[in-house]
């Protein structure tokens, strides 16, 4: 059974960074493309980052794009989420995914419960 847990989330203010882990309980995810997605209330799950987890260049959504970071760390199965310059607008329940790689949320099996983000103006 394949499963992602996220951690990491919380309240913070604008400006600030927090950084989301996601651990997987398989020894690899070799092959499959990690990604982060987040969903705001009243709002459909949107894209925010992927990396493949095998490596390569990550890709990301351009609203995230210079303040979020994302990477892997095979060794602890574990992939992370940095985000900095947090704004009021990043406020969403984040999930990490992984799947086939894409923007899509279709395009990922596995998904984690999600883990709150609160950005304070």
């Amino acid at each position: 059974q394949v499963q992602l847990v996220e951690s990491g989330g919380g309240l913070v203010q604008a400006g600030g960074s927090l950084r989301l882990s996601c651990a997987a309980s398989i020894r690899t995810f070799s092959g499959y493309t990690m990604a982060w997605f987040r969903q705001a209330p009243g709002k459909e799950r949107e894209f925010v980052a992927a990396i493949r987890w095998s490596g390569g260049n990550p890709y990301y959504a351009d609203s995230v794009k210079g303040r979020f970071t994302i990477s892997s760390d095979n060794a602890k199965n574990t992939q992370y989420l940095q985000m900095n310059s947090l704004k009021p607008e990043d406020t969403a329940v984040y999930y990490c995914a992984a799947g086939a790689g894409g923007p899509s949320l279709y395009d990922y099996a596995y998904w984690g419960q999600g883990t709150q983000v609160t950005v304070s103006s």
